[in-house]
């Protein structure tokens, strides 16, 4: 295998033209860099004060019945329009792929189904659970979603089973011309790209994987353009976040031996998950969920200046549950600041079952009374 590399390295071709199973043996755990600079308390509460929202607009997106939850919400902006994918299941069946659009960030409509159940015997017959890959990640940044390869990418929770996020869950890839359009896309004949089979796969993600975030890192700190970032399991009831990194979009190494945030790690049992990545000057910030280390299901976040090494909030949490909406968990963010004002949209589940809800850094309901 080291010859064959030699050859393709020498000739100029890459991986692509590797087999299946010559490329699976080509995986192995990148290490991580060293600790060089941790962010510090009072930056930590900067970002918490920038970031905060604790006014409770309102559930923005439910399902079209009562036996339809939905979930999951990533959002984008395109040619002057809001796009949100999120997720939804009926009777518990399996996560589909849904857009919808805003003018507003408040008032949604939903377009259609963009990723659906195969219903065949493949690795992602009855779960297909999709988050848009490759947005603008600046705080005060564009919020568009980046081509590479004259395509838009999405990464998703792929599984075989049907049911509420049955194990084992993967993670695939898929593209689109066009994503503001009400389409299928197109999934990778490479999939899954992570799955806790690979040969890389650490101890803490052998179960099942869950929903990744994936980056354009365009200085390439860490030797790669692509970094992702998700959580997994070993065992019900304790998720942690891992990174991984690819130079292609396809072929993927995770980076580093260990989980870059995990909580409950005492008694083993505690969820982060769902993790977004923004940068907010030039302190990189991940929002995340967290569940079971701390009373309640909520929202909170983690500072680095590496990607790699993360300081954990112990402050007041970013949502948690206060209100019928919500009563029951708050959790799953997605955070957009937009002319000074920042939207804080989540899985809301109590009174009105699994719906999304968003939250805002000014009270917007009062301010439209007083006009």
């Amino acid at each position: 295998m080291k010859l064959l590399l030699a050859i393709l390295t020498v000739i100029g071709l890459s991986t692509a033209f590797l087999s299946a199973a010559e490329t699976n043996s080509l995986r192995a755990v990148i290490p991580a860099i060293p600790i060089t600079r941790l962010v510090d308390t009072n930056t930590m509460a900067k970002i918490f004060d920038e970031v905060k929202t604790p006014f409770k607009y309102g559930v923005v997106i439910k399902g079209a019945d009562t036996n339809e939850l939905v979930d999951c919400p990533t959002v984008f902006r395109s040619g002057g329009k809001w796009f949100m994918m999120y997720v939804a299941t009926s009777n518990k069946l399996g996560y589909q792929t849904f857009l919808a659009k805003s003018d507003d960030l408040l008032h949604w409509q939903p377009l259609g189904k963009i990723l659906s159940f195969t219903q065949t015997n493949e690795w992602d017959a009855w779960q297909a659970d999709g988050s848009i890959a490759l947005c603008d990640y600046r705080w005060d940044g564009s919020h568009q979603p980046e081509k590479y390869e004259g395509k838009y990418w999405l990464s998703y929770i792929g599984g075989a089973k049907q049911g509420y996020e049955t194990d084992p869950l993967s993670v695939g890839i898929a593209w689109t011309k066009n994503p503001t359009a009400a389409v299928e896309w197109n999934r990778l004949a490479e999939n899954p790209i992570l799955s806790g089979k690979d040969p890389d796969a650490r101890v803490f993600e052998k179960k099942t994987l869950y929903k990744t975030q994936i980056i354009h890192e365009k200085s390439e700190s860490l030797g790669f353009p692509f970094v992702a970032f998700y959580n997994a399991k070993l065992k019900n009831g304790f998720e942690r976040i891992g990174m991984a990194v690819s130079k292609d979009m396809i072929h993927w190494n995770r980076y580093g031996t260990n989980p870059v945030v995990a909580n409950g790690e005492e008694k083993e049992r505690g969820m982060s998950g769902d993790p977004q990545i923004v940068k907010i000057g030039e302190v990189w910030t991940m929002f995340y969920f967290g569940a079971g280390w701390k009373p309640k299901v909520f929202d909170t976040f983690a500072c680095s200046y590496d990607l790699v090494h993360w300081t954990k909030w112990d402050g007041a949490n970013l949502v948690e549950p206060s209100v019928d909406f919500d009563k029951t968990y708050a959790h799953k963010p997605w955070l957009v600041k937009w002319n000074g004002v920042v939207y804080h949209f989540y899985c809301a589940v109590g009174s009105e079952g699994r719906v999304i809800a968003v939250a805002t850094s000014k009270d917007l309901k009062a301010e439209a009374a007083a006009r």
